[in-house]
Protein backbone atom coordinates (compact mmCIF):
# COMPACT_ATOMS: atom_id res chain seq x y z
CA UNK A 1 0.00 0.00 0.00
CA UNK A 2 1.30 3.44 -0.70
CA UNK A 3 1.82 5.38 2.25
CA UNK A 4 0.48 9.10 1.84
CA UNK A 5 2.69 11.64 2.86
CA UNK A 6 0.07 14.20 2.16
CA UNK A 7 -2.09 13.16 4.84
CA UNK A 8 0.30 14.63 7.59
CA UNK A 9 2.30 16.87 5.64
CA UNK A 10 2.40 20.41 3.30
CA UNK A 11 5.49 19.74 1.58
CA UNK A 12 5.80 19.33 -2.15
CA UNK A 13 9.56 17.81 -2.38
CA UNK A 14 10.10 14.68 -1.30
CA UNK A 15 12.76 11.94 -1.77
CA UNK A 16 10.90 8.53 -1.77
CA UNK A 17 11.60 5.16 -3.88
CA UNK A 18 10.44 3.60 -6.86
CA UNK A 19 9.11 0.28 -6.74
CA UNK A 20 8.04 -0.10 -10.54
CA UNK A 21 7.63 1.26 -13.38
CA UNK A 22 6.00 -0.67 -16.58
CA UNK A 23 4.63 1.12 -19.96
CA UNK A 24 0.94 1.46 -20.32
CA UNK A 25 -0.42 2.29 -23.53
CA UNK A 26 1.48 5.43 -24.87
CA UNK A 27 2.63 6.33 -20.85
CA UNK A 28 4.16 4.82 -18.11
CA UNK A 29 2.96 3.52 -14.48
CA UNK A 30 4.84 4.45 -11.89
CA UNK A 31 3.96 3.09 -8.06
CA UNK A 32 6.10 5.07 -5.59
CA UNK A 33 6.56 3.45 -1.66
CA UNK A 34 5.28 6.79 -0.60
CA UNK A 35 4.04 10.07 -2.67
CA UNK A 36 3.02 13.13 -1.89
CA UNK A 37 0.70 13.69 -5.11
CA UNK A 38 -2.83 12.81 -4.36
CA UNK A 39 -5.07 11.25 -6.71
CA UNK A 40 -7.86 11.61 -8.20
CA UNK A 41 -11.04 11.00 -5.51
CA UNK A 42 -13.53 12.57 -3.23
CA UNK A 43 -14.07 15.60 -5.27
CA UNK A 44 -10.38 16.66 -5.81
CA UNK A 45 -8.63 16.47 -8.89
CA UNK A 46 -4.70 14.59 -8.64
CA UNK A 47 -1.94 16.87 -8.34
CA UNK A 48 0.66 16.91 -11.30
CA UNK A 49 4.20 17.58 -11.10
CA UNK A 50 7.20 15.39 -11.54
CA UNK A 51 9.43 12.22 -10.84
CA UNK A 52 12.91 12.82 -11.62
CA UNK A 53 12.41 14.76 -15.03
CA UNK A 54 9.62 12.58 -15.96
CA UNK A 55 6.38 14.74 -15.83
CA UNK A 56 3.18 13.34 -13.96
CA UNK A 57 0.22 13.72 -16.14
CA UNK A 58 -1.98 12.22 -13.85
CA UNK A 59 -2.45 10.28 -10.53
CA UNK A 60 -5.58 7.83 -9.80
CA UNK A 61 -6.09 5.46 -6.91
CA UNK A 62 -6.19 1.52 -7.09
CA UNK A 63 -7.20 -0.57 -4.92
CA UNK A 64 -3.82 -0.56 -2.42
CA UNK A 65 -1.44 1.49 -4.48
CA UNK A 66 -1.53 5.15 -5.48
CA UNK A 67 -0.50 4.70 -9.51
CA UNK A 68 1.25 8.04 -11.20
CA UNK A 69 1.29 8.37 -15.07
CA UNK A 70 3.92 9.80 -16.51
CA UNK A 71 5.16 10.58 -19.93
CA UNK A 72 8.78 8.76 -19.97
CA UNK A 73 10.05 6.26 -17.79
CA UNK A 74 11.37 6.41 -14.12
CA UNK A 75 14.38 4.18 -13.01
CA UNK A 76 13.70 2.18 -9.80
CA UNK A 77 15.12 3.03 -6.72
CA UNK A 78 15.52 6.38 -4.43
CA UNK A 79 14.33 9.84 -6.82
CA UNK A 80 13.10 13.25 -6.22
CA UNK A 81 9.38 14.26 -6.57
CA UNK A 82 7.87 17.64 -6.97
CA UNK A 83 4.41 18.54 -6.88
CA UNK A 84 3.24 21.22 -9.02
CA UNK A 85 2.54 24.54 -6.62
CA UNK A 86 0.28 26.55 -8.70
CA UNK A 87 -2.21 23.18 -9.04
CA UNK A 88 -2.31 22.08 -6.00
CA UNK A 89 -2.67 25.26 -3.67
CA UNK A 90 -5.79 25.91 -6.21
CA UNK A 91 -6.96 22.72 -5.40
CA UNK A 92 -6.65 22.64 -1.94
CA UNK A 93 -8.13 25.99 -1.99
CA UNK A 94 -11.36 24.77 -3.61
CA UNK A 95 -11.71 21.48 -1.34
CA UNK A 96 -11.29 23.37 1.52
CA UNK A 97 -13.97 25.80 0.64
CA UNK A 98 -16.39 22.97 -0.10
CA UNK A 99 -16.38 21.52 3.11
CA UNK A 100 -16.76 24.82 4.85
CA UNK A 101 -20.09 25.50 2.57
CA UNK A 102 -21.13 21.81 3.93
CA UNK A 103 -20.62 23.08 7.56
CA UNK A 104 -22.52 26.32 7.20
CA UNK A 105 -25.59 24.71 5.45
CA UNK A 106 -25.47 21.09 7.29
CA UNK A 107 -25.63 23.28 10.45
CA UNK A 108 -29.41 24.39 8.84
CA UNK A 109 -30.74 21.40 8.75
CA UNK A 110 -29.42 19.73 5.16
CA UNK A 111 -27.28 16.78 4.78
CA UNK A 112 -24.16 16.81 2.34
CA UNK A 113 -24.84 13.93 -0.15
CA UNK A 114 -21.79 15.34 -2.80
CA UNK A 115 -19.39 17.51 -3.92
CA UNK A 116 -17.45 18.04 -6.93
CA UNK A 117 -14.30 20.53 -6.63
CA UNK A 118 -12.94 21.39 -9.79
CA UNK A 119 -12.39 24.17 -11.79
CA UNK A 120 -15.26 26.18 -12.71
CA UNK A 121 -17.94 23.45 -11.73
CA UNK A 122 -17.66 23.97 -7.91
CA UNK A 123 -20.50 22.46 -5.93
CA UNK A 124 -21.89 20.58 -2.90
CA UNK A 125 -25.76 19.13 -2.93
CA UNK A 126 -27.00 18.45 0.16
CA UNK A 127 -30.83 16.47 1.06
CA UNK A 128 -33.04 18.39 3.71
CA UNK A 129 -34.02 16.79 7.16
CA UNK A 130 -36.72 17.47 8.98
CA UNK A 131 -35.10 20.42 10.93
CA UNK A 132 -34.10 22.22 7.33
CA UNK A 133 -33.82 26.07 6.69
CA UNK A 134 -34.17 27.82 3.94
CA UNK A 135 -30.75 28.45 2.21
CA UNK A 136 -29.61 31.37 0.02
CA UNK A 137 -26.25 32.69 -1.55
CA UNK A 138 -26.16 35.66 0.44
CA UNK A 139 -26.53 33.79 4.11
CA UNK A 140 -23.77 31.12 3.28
CA UNK A 141 -21.14 33.86 1.73
CA UNK A 142 -22.03 35.95 4.51
CA UNK A 143 -21.16 32.72 6.85
CA UNK A 144 -17.87 31.91 4.95
CA UNK A 145 -16.65 35.67 4.94
CA UNK A 146 -16.80 35.52 8.93
CA UNK A 147 -14.96 31.84 9.26
CA UNK A 148 -12.20 33.46 6.64
CA UNK A 149 -12.11 36.65 8.65
CA UNK A 150 -11.48 35.17 12.02
CA UNK A 151 -8.99 33.09 10.57
CA UNK A 152 -9.63 29.52 11.84
CA UNK A 153 -6.44 26.96 11.76
CA UNK A 154 -6.48 23.56 10.70
CA UNK A 155 -6.49 20.80 12.70
CA UNK A 156 -6.19 17.20 12.07
CA UNK A 157 -6.40 14.47 13.62
CA UNK A 158 -6.82 10.30 13.99
CA UNK A 159 -10.06 8.57 15.37
CA UNK A 160 -10.21 4.93 15.16
CA UNK A 161 -7.39 5.01 12.62
CA UNK A 162 -9.35 7.54 10.27
CA UNK A 163 -7.91 10.87 9.50
CA UNK A 164 -9.93 13.69 10.51
CA UNK A 165 -9.97 17.29 9.85
CA UNK A 166 -11.39 20.33 11.34
CA UNK A 167 -10.85 24.25 11.41
CA UNK A 168 -10.84 25.94 14.53
CA UNK A 169 -14.22 24.91 16.88
CA UNK A 170 -15.64 23.58 13.64
CA UNK A 171 -16.51 19.67 13.65
CA UNK A 172 -14.22 17.32 12.52
CA UNK A 173 -15.05 15.30 9.11
CA UNK A 174 -13.26 12.29 7.92
CA UNK A 175 -11.42 13.14 5.01
CA UNK A 176 -8.17 12.21 2.36
CA UNK A 177 -8.18 15.26 0.64
CA UNK A 178 -5.68 18.48 0.95
CA UNK A 179 -6.76 21.04 3.18
CA UNK A 180 -5.38 25.32 3.91
CA UNK A 181 -3.39 25.50 6.97
CA UNK A 182 -5.91 27.99 8.21
CA UNK A 183 -8.66 29.71 6.24
CA UNK A 184 -7.36 33.37 5.44
CA UNK A 185 -5.31 30.94 2.43
CA UNK A 186 -8.39 30.55 1.31
CA UNK A 187 -8.24 34.21 -0.27
CA UNK A 188 -12.14 35.19 -1.73
CA UNK A 189 -14.67 32.59 -2.25
CA UNK A 190 -17.78 33.70 -3.97
CA UNK A 191 -20.97 31.89 -3.53
CA UNK A 192 -22.78 31.67 -7.12
CA UNK A 193 -26.10 30.58 -6.51
CA UNK A 194 -27.79 28.15 -3.58
CA UNK A 195 -30.81 26.41 -5.76
CA UNK A 196 -33.41 23.54 -5.29
CA UNK A 197 -34.49 21.37 -7.37
CA UNK A 198 -36.81 17.76 -6.86
CA UNK A 199 -35.78 18.25 -2.93
CA UNK A 200 -31.78 18.35 -3.37
CA UNK A 201 -29.75 21.69 -2.68
CA UNK A 202 -27.36 22.61 -4.55
CA UNK A 203 -24.72 25.42 -3.98
CA UNK A 204 -22.11 26.50 -5.91
CA UNK A 205 -18.86 28.45 -5.69
CA UNK A 206 -15.72 29.22 -6.36
CA UNK A 207 -12.45 30.92 -5.53
CA UNK A 208 -10.46 33.50 -6.46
Amino acid sequence: MTLRLFFHSDELNANVEVLDCTAHENEFAVVLRATLFHPQGGGQPFDTGWIDESQVLRVVQDPDRIIHFVDRPVIPGMTRIRVDEQRRQFNTRMHSAGHLIGHFVQARGWMPIKAHHWPGEGRVQFKPTESAQEIDAQTVQIGLDQWITDDLPRLTSLREGAREISFGELPAYGCGGTHVRSLKELGSVTIASASSKKGLLSVHYSVD
